[in-house]
Protein backbone atom coordinates (compact mmCIF):
# COMPACT_ATOMS: atom_id res chain seq x y z
CA UNK A 1 0.00 0.00 0.00
CA UNK A 2 1.23 3.23 -1.13
CA UNK A 3 1.29 6.49 1.42
CA UNK A 4 -1.83 8.38 1.30
CA UNK A 5 -0.69 11.82 0.34
CA UNK A 6 0.43 10.56 -3.25
CA UNK A 7 -1.18 10.25 -6.36
CA UNK A 8 -0.53 8.84 -10.03
CA UNK A 9 0.79 11.64 -12.46
CA UNK A 10 1.76 12.01 -16.34
CA UNK A 11 5.68 12.08 -15.39
CA UNK A 12 7.32 12.11 -19.04
CA UNK A 13 7.35 10.43 -22.35
CA UNK A 14 10.14 8.31 -21.56
CA UNK A 15 8.88 6.98 -17.83
CA UNK A 16 4.95 7.25 -18.35
CA UNK A 17 3.11 8.06 -15.50
CA UNK A 18 4.58 7.48 -11.75
CA UNK A 19 3.49 8.18 -8.49
CA UNK A 20 3.81 11.43 -7.15
CA UNK A 21 3.89 12.92 -3.45
CA UNK A 22 0.56 15.60 -2.75
CA UNK A 23 2.10 16.53 0.45
CA UNK A 24 5.30 16.29 2.26
CA UNK A 25 6.37 12.91 3.49
CA UNK A 26 9.15 13.53 5.68
CA UNK A 27 12.31 11.41 5.92
CA UNK A 28 11.68 8.22 7.42
CA UNK A 29 7.95 7.78 6.57
CA UNK A 30 6.85 4.68 5.72
CA UNK A 31 5.94 5.56 1.82
CA UNK A 32 4.99 1.89 1.07
CA UNK A 33 4.26 -1.87 2.67
CA UNK A 34 2.90 -4.59 1.59
CA UNK A 35 -0.63 -5.50 2.16
CA UNK A 36 -2.85 -8.31 2.45
CA UNK A 37 -4.91 -7.30 -0.46
CA UNK A 38 -2.05 -7.35 -3.14
CA UNK A 39 -2.44 -10.16 -5.50
CA UNK A 40 -0.15 -13.39 -4.82
CA UNK A 41 0.52 -15.35 -8.06
CA UNK A 42 2.66 -18.88 -7.94
CA UNK A 43 5.46 -19.13 -10.75
CA UNK A 44 3.80 -22.07 -12.23
CA UNK A 45 0.31 -19.83 -12.21
CA UNK A 46 2.29 -16.64 -14.12
CA UNK A 47 4.16 -19.15 -16.48
CA UNK A 48 0.13 -20.55 -17.73
CA UNK A 49 -1.11 -17.12 -17.95
CA UNK A 50 -1.50 -15.47 -21.35
CA UNK A 51 1.37 -13.50 -22.60
CA UNK A 52 -0.15 -10.20 -21.80
CA UNK A 53 -1.22 -10.80 -18.31
CA UNK A 54 2.22 -12.72 -17.85
CA UNK A 55 3.88 -9.68 -19.38
CA UNK A 56 1.89 -7.09 -16.39
CA UNK A 57 3.10 -9.57 -13.87
CA UNK A 58 6.55 -8.85 -15.35
CA UNK A 59 6.66 -5.29 -15.84
CA UNK A 60 4.47 -4.33 -12.49
CA UNK A 61 5.04 -6.74 -9.83
CA UNK A 62 8.10 -8.32 -7.95
CA UNK A 63 8.90 -12.02 -6.83
CA UNK A 64 9.28 -12.28 -2.95
CA UNK A 65 11.86 -14.10 -1.18
CA UNK A 66 9.45 -17.43 -1.03
CA UNK A 67 9.50 -17.59 -5.09
CA UNK A 68 6.11 -15.76 -5.37
CA UNK A 69 5.23 -13.23 -8.02
CA UNK A 70 3.37 -10.60 -6.05
CA UNK A 71 1.22 -7.53 -8.05
CA UNK A 72 0.39 -4.65 -5.99
CA UNK A 73 -3.30 -3.38 -5.70
CA UNK A 74 -2.98 -0.07 -5.69
CA UNK A 75 -0.83 2.96 -7.55
CA UNK A 76 2.58 1.75 -6.02
CA UNK A 77 2.63 -0.75 -8.83
CA UNK A 78 3.91 2.19 -10.49
CA UNK A 79 6.78 3.81 -8.91
CA UNK A 80 9.44 4.61 -11.17
CA UNK A 81 13.00 3.51 -11.03
CA UNK A 82 16.45 6.25 -10.05
CA UNK A 83 19.98 5.17 -9.42
CA UNK A 84 19.32 8.49 -6.58
CA UNK A 85 16.06 7.00 -4.66
CA UNK A 86 13.90 8.98 -2.01
CA UNK A 87 12.45 5.73 -1.14
CA UNK A 88 14.33 2.68 -0.42
CA UNK A 89 13.33 -1.23 0.58
CA UNK A 90 13.91 -2.40 4.58
CA UNK A 91 13.80 -6.20 5.34
CA UNK A 92 10.69 -5.66 6.84
CA UNK A 93 8.55 -5.60 3.74
CA UNK A 94 8.21 -1.87 3.67
CA UNK A 95 10.15 1.13 2.01
CA UNK A 96 11.05 4.26 3.68
CA UNK A 97 11.46 7.87 2.86
CA UNK A 98 15.69 8.38 2.85
CA UNK A 99 14.62 12.23 2.48
CA UNK A 100 11.90 14.71 2.62
CA UNK A 101 9.78 14.23 -0.56
CA UNK A 102 8.36 17.58 -1.25
CA UNK A 103 5.09 18.12 -3.03
CA UNK A 104 4.82 17.51 -6.40
CA UNK A 105 8.08 15.33 -6.09
CA UNK A 106 8.19 12.20 -8.04
CA UNK A 107 9.13 8.86 -5.49
CA UNK A 108 11.78 6.78 -6.87
CA UNK A 109 12.90 3.48 -5.82
CA UNK A 110 16.09 1.80 -6.73
CA UNK A 111 14.90 -1.65 -9.05
CA UNK A 112 18.29 -3.58 -8.30
CA UNK A 113 17.50 -3.63 -4.57
CA UNK A 114 14.43 -6.58 -6.33
CA UNK A 115 17.11 -8.96 -7.52
CA UNK A 116 15.79 -9.08 -11.06
CA UNK A 117 16.12 -12.06 -13.10
CA UNK A 118 16.55 -9.82 -16.16
CA UNK A 119 19.30 -7.29 -16.32
CA UNK A 120 17.97 -4.06 -18.01
CA UNK A 121 19.27 -0.63 -19.17
CA UNK A 122 17.98 2.55 -17.83
CA UNK A 123 17.54 5.85 -18.40
CA UNK A 124 20.61 8.19 -17.62
CA UNK A 125 20.75 10.11 -14.59
CA UNK A 126 23.34 12.23 -13.55
CA UNK A 127 25.87 11.28 -10.82
CA UNK A 128 25.99 7.92 -11.23
CA UNK A 129 28.12 5.53 -13.51
CA UNK A 130 25.47 2.98 -13.47
CA UNK A 131 23.60 2.93 -16.32
CA UNK A 132 21.89 -0.60 -16.52
CA UNK A 133 19.89 -2.26 -13.35
CA UNK A 134 21.51 -5.90 -12.84
CA UNK A 135 20.70 -9.41 -11.75
CA UNK A 136 23.39 -8.96 -8.97
CA UNK A 137 23.24 -5.61 -7.72
CA UNK A 138 21.88 -6.16 -4.61
CA UNK A 139 24.89 -8.21 -3.50
CA UNK A 140 26.86 -4.85 -4.96
CA UNK A 141 25.14 -2.33 -3.49
CA UNK A 142 23.40 -3.72 -0.41
CA UNK A 143 25.86 -1.96 1.88
CA UNK A 144 25.02 1.44 0.60
CA UNK A 145 21.18 0.82 0.95
CA UNK A 146 21.26 -0.64 4.01
CA UNK A 147 23.14 2.29 5.36
CA UNK A 148 20.32 4.85 3.72
CA UNK A 149 17.60 2.39 5.39
CA UNK A 150 19.53 3.19 8.68
CA UNK A 151 19.81 6.91 8.45
CA UNK A 152 15.75 6.85 7.66
CA UNK A 153 15.08 4.49 10.61
CA UNK A 154 16.64 7.27 12.89
CA UNK A 155 13.46 9.72 11.72
CA UNK A 156 11.28 6.85 12.29
CA UNK A 157 9.19 7.66 15.76
CA UNK A 158 9.54 11.05 14.83
CA UNK A 159 7.64 11.36 11.87
CA UNK A 160 3.60 10.46 11.38
CA UNK A 161 3.37 7.09 10.50
CA UNK A 162 -0.13 6.72 8.38
CA UNK A 163 1.10 3.18 7.32
CA UNK A 164 2.15 1.86 10.84
CA UNK A 165 -0.54 0.12 11.60
CA UNK A 166 0.11 -2.33 8.39
CA UNK A 167 3.31 -3.54 9.98
CA UNK A 168 2.69 -7.47 10.98
CA UNK A 169 2.23 -8.21 14.26
CA UNK A 170 5.18 -10.17 14.66
CA UNK A 171 7.50 -7.39 13.23
CA UNK A 172 5.81 -4.81 15.14
CA UNK A 173 8.64 -5.19 18.38
CA UNK A 174 11.31 -5.71 16.02
CA UNK A 175 10.77 -2.58 13.62
CA UNK A 176 10.57 -0.42 17.12
CA UNK A 177 13.46 -1.89 18.82
CA UNK A 178 15.73 -1.00 15.73
CA UNK A 179 13.85 2.59 15.06
CA UNK A 180 14.58 2.80 18.65
CA UNK A 181 18.38 1.68 17.99
CA UNK A 182 17.87 -0.76 20.62
CA UNK A 183 18.58 -3.66 17.36
CA UNK A 184 20.67 -3.85 14.73
CA UNK A 185 18.61 -3.50 11.48
CA UNK A 186 18.39 -6.44 9.60
CA UNK A 187 20.31 -5.70 6.10
CA UNK A 188 18.24 -5.90 2.66
CA UNK A 189 20.67 -8.82 1.94
CA UNK A 190 18.55 -11.24 4.16
CA UNK A 191 15.81 -10.99 1.82
CA UNK A 192 17.91 -13.32 -0.84
CA UNK A 193 19.08 -15.53 1.70
CA UNK A 194 16.31 -18.84 1.81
Amino acid sequence: MIHPHTELRFISEEKGIGIVATKRIPKGTIVWIADDLDMVFDEDDVDEMDEQRRDLIYKYGYSDNDGHYILNWDSSRYMNHSFHPNCIDTAYDFQLAVKDIEPGEELTADYGIMGDDVAFECLPEEGTTRTSVREDDYKRFYREWDAMAQEAFRYFHSVEQPLKHFIPEHLVDTVNEVASGIRPMDSILTAFID
